[in-house]
C-alpha cells in the first residue's frame, strides 16, 4: 500500500469518531435547549470546570489517566476477539495489590519500592482477568458472564478485606494503613499534600499506550492476537494457537486495569478505601475503547475526551443549571454513532472514495 492510500485509510478512519463526537455534542445541546438552557453557556462552564484553573486542569488529568489504562485494557481483549467486561474488578484488585505492597514493605529505597508496588497491582490485575482467559480459551466459557461475576467476587473481597485483615487499627474508617512515602509517585506540583493532585501515572499511562500498540502492530505476538480476533478458524488454520493467544490477550488487557488501580493508589489516594459500589473507570474504559476504535492512540484522545464530560459536567450543572446527566446523554450518543458507524459514513463520501480507490488501482494494474 503507497503512503497516499495509507493516508487516505487514516483519515476514513479518523472520520466516524469524530464526526460522532460532533453529533454528540449536537445531541447534547439539543437536549440543553429542551430544559431551557443556553448550550453555549453550558459548554463554556463545562470548559471552565476542566481547563479553567490550574486545579481544575488538574483534576480533569487525575480522572483521564484510569481511563487511558482501563481503554488500554479493553481495546487488547477487543483485538483479540474478546470483550473484557471485567476491567472494574481487575481495576479493584490491582488497587488491594498496590496498597498491601506499598505499606507492608517498609525501608526499601523508592527506586525498588515504587517499580515493586505498580507492578504488584498489573500482576494482580493480569492474574485475575487470567481466570476468564483461561476459561474461555480451555472450555469455551464466555468470557463476559465470567468476567462480570469476577467483578463481584472482587468488590466483595476487598469490602472483607479493608474491613478485616488490612484495615488500618487507628481509623474508625474502613481505609488500610497509608503507603511509604518510597511508594508513591511524584507529584508535578506541591509534593504529597499539594491540592494539584496530577502525578507521573499520566506520563505512565502514555507510555503504555505507545507499549501496547508496539506490542500489537510491531511483533509476532501481537500479531498473533489480532488474528485470532479477525478469525479464529483461518488463524489456527495458519498455526497460531488460539487459546494461547486468548489467554495473553486477557492477561495484558488485566494487567493494564490493574496499572490503573495501581496508579489510583500511588498517586492519588495512598490507602485503599472501602467500595461500597463500583467507580465506572471499568465501564466507562469500555466506551473509550469504542470510541477508539481499539486504537491505542486513539484512547489517549478518547479518554480525554471522555475525562473532560464528566468532569466538567459538576461545573456545567453548577454554573448552566443543566443536569450532570447530559454529559452522560453526550457520551451514549457519541458511543451508539460510533458502534453504528454505518450510519455516519452514509452522511459522508467515505464510501464513494473508497470505491474511487479500487477503481484507481485496478486501472493500475
Amino acid at each position: 500500500m503507497s503512503m497516499n492510500s495509507k493516508s487516505k485509510a487514516w483519515w476514513r478512519e479518523l472520520l466516524v469518531p469524530v464526526i460522532a463526537v460532533l453529533v454528540g455534542l449536537a445531541i447534547g445541546a439539543v437536549f440543553m435547549l429542551f430544559t431551557g438552557a443556553n448550550p453555549l453557556d453550558a459548554y463554556g462552564a463545562l470548559l471552565s470546570g476542566c481547563f479553567g484553573s490550574p486545579v481544575n486542569l488538574s483534576e480533569t488529568i487525575v480522572y483521564v489517566t484510569p481511563l487511558i489504562c482501563t481503554g488500554l485494557s479493553i481495546a487488547v481483549a477487543f483485538r483479540a476477539g474478546l470483550f473484557n467486561i471485567g476491567a472494574e474488578g481487575q481495576m479493584i484488585v490491582g488497587m488491594l495489590a498496590s496498597a498491601i505492597v506499598g505499606y507492608t514493605l517498609t525501608g526499601l529505597p523508592r527506586i525498588i519500592h515504587l517499580p515493586l508496588t505498580i507492578l504488584s497491582g498489573m500482576v494482580a490485575g493480569g492474574l485475575w482477568a487470567a481466570v476468564p482467559g483461561y476459561l474461555k480459551a480451555k472450555f469455551g466459557v464466555h468470557e463476559v458472564v465470567n468476567s462480570i461475576m469476577m467483578n463481584y467476587i472482587a468488590l466483595y473481597f476487598s469490602h472483607y478485606l479493608v474491613n478485616g485483615p488490612i484495615k488500618d487499627p487507628n481509623l474508625a474508617s474502613p481505609y488500610s494503613p497509608e503507603i511509604a512515602d518510597a511508594a508513591k509517585l511524584w507529584r508535578f506540583v506541591g509534593g504529597h499534600g499539594s491540592e494539584f493532585r496530577v502525578n507521573s501515572g499520566i506520563i505512565i499511562a502514555v507510555v503504555a499506550a505507545i507499549l501496547i500498540y508496539r506490542l500489537l502492530y510491531k511483533t509476532t505476538k501481537g500479531y498473533e492476537i489480532r488474528a485470532v480476533g479477525l478469525n479464529p478458524e483461518a488463524a489456527r488454520y495458519a498455526g497460531i494457537d488460539v487459546s494461547a493467544a486468548m489467554a495473553r490477550s486477557m492477561l495484558i488487557a488485566g494487567s493494564m486495569a490493574g496499572l490503573a488501580g495501581a496508579i489510583q493508589v500511588c498517586g492519588i489516594q495512598y490507602k485503599f478505601l472501602d467500595l461500597f459500589a463500583f467507580e465506572g473507570f471499568g465501564f466507562d474504559g469500555i466506551a473509550v475503547a469504542l470510541l477508539a476504535k481499539g486504537n491505542p492512540y486513539g484512547i489517549l484522545a478518547a479518554a480525554s475526551l471522555f475525562g473532560v464530560l464528566n468532569r466538567g459536567s459538576q461545573m456545567m450543572q453548577l454554573l448552566a443549571t443543566v443536569p450532570k446527566e447530559t454529559a452522560g446523554i453526550i457520551q451514549a450518543s457519541v458511543v451508539f454513532l460510533v458502534a453504528a458507524e454505518g450510519i455516519v459514513e452514509g452522511w459522508l463520501p467515505i464510501r464513494r472514495m473508497a470505491k474511487l480507490d479500487v477503481a484507481g488501482k485496478e486501472e493500475t494494474r
